[in-house]
């Protein structure tokens, strides 16, 4: 088996890449990724000599490059994509065009290849926000950011091909994900490393948006478990079965780290924040699978993981800091 993995250097992507080639020997796997501000090749550093593995640097926007990394390729797993809702809406265009144009290119690719199967991996946030229940796969999708609706437009593209053109292609859903190699300005990542430095968490509003969260290496799994067993044309709900207040599980951090309450900084809500997200995965569980990780050693593992790890985080942190000011700037976050 041959896989292309686009932004395999970024977090999901590159413990997908790890997880592939530990799990089947026989596995050869193309990375294609432009390697923007959350693309890293030392999230990949241990793997990046194994005969298996081939890094082509480039952009899913690009179409030559994108013909000749799939060269060859039996499978297609779509990770790259820009996914911080918060930059997301400061240059939506940019959303766009990798999320949507990006998808269309590796589309066409895929068909001219004749690929045996391609994963578009997409979020819970094409659904909106939910009071009460669970989104299934049926679920209308109600965006509320560029960002999610960048993800819900790719995900038509996909269905498209499939109904117009045959090409074999499966949605994934997850929800939040964290672990290992996290950018981080995202939220799990972000409140572990300033705990490590000493400084305060941010919290948008009331903290009382709700999030289920998953574990990467679970995520993973489930997805190539869908590269095996899912059926083409069809979308697969990826939940870690851990739904919780963004509050509670800044509790969680800091009760596993020692630290107070007092180290939340409340700040003003972003515009257009989801209140709550919920996925019934009861599609993918009929089908064999289910989250192997339990929500609190996962979360532990990350911690240490972390704290292990300064040299791989410090590193990049002062880019998300300056982005993180900037963004401030322009929407008076500040309580």
């Amino acid at each position: 088996m041959r896989i292309l993995v686009t932004g395999g250097a970024g977090f999901i992507g590159s413990n997908f890449i790890r997880y592939v080639l530990n799990k089947d020997r026989n596995c050869e796997v193309i990375n294609l990724d432009k390697l923007s501000y959350a693309g890293n090749l030392e999230n990949l550093k241990d793997i990046e000599k194994n005969p298996r593995y081939t890094f082509i640097k480039g952009d899913i926007c690009d179409p030559e490059v994108v013909d000749k990394a799939i060269k060859g390729c039996d499978y297609v797993a779509n990770f790259a994509a820009e996914s911080h809702v918060d930059r997301s809406i400061i240059d939506p265009a940019e959303f766009v065009m990798t999320n949507v144009v990006g998808t269309h290119i590796l589309l066409e690719a895929a068909r001219r290849d004749k690929i045996k199967r391609f994963i578009q991996i997409s979020t819970d946030e094409v659904y909106g926000s939910i009071e009460k229940g669970s989104f299934n796969e049926g679920s209308s999708l109600f965006p509320n950011s560029p960002y999610s609706a960048s993800k819900a437009g790719a995900e038509l593209l996909c269905r498209s091909y499939f109904i117009t053109f045959g090409l074999p292609v499966i949605v994934t859903r997850s929800s939040n994900n964290f672990g290992p190699y996290q950018y981080p300005e995202k939220f799990v990542a972000l409140a572990i490393t300033n705990l490590i430095e000493g400084k305060k968490i941010p919290l948008y509003g009331d903290g009382k948006n709700v999030r289920d969260w998953i574990y990467v290496g679970d995520n993973c799994d489930a997805i190539y478990f869908i590269l095996d067993k899912g059926v083409a044309g069809e979308i697969y709900n990826i939940a870690g079965g851990s739904e919780m207040r963004n509050i509670e599980i800044l509790d969680s951090i800091l009760k596993l780290m020692g630290q107070p309450s007092s180290k939340i900084e409340y700040v003003k809500d972003r515009p257009g924040h989801d209140r709550r997200y919920s996925l019934d995965d009861s599609k993918i569980r009929r089908l064999g699978w289910k989250p192997k990780n339990e929500f609190k050693d996962a979360l532990s593992e990350t911690i240490e993981w972390y704290e292990k790890n300064g040299d791989w985080w410090k590193k990049i942190k002062h880019k998300s800091e300056d982005y993180k000011r900037y963004y401030n700037k322009q929407y008076d976050t500040k309580t």
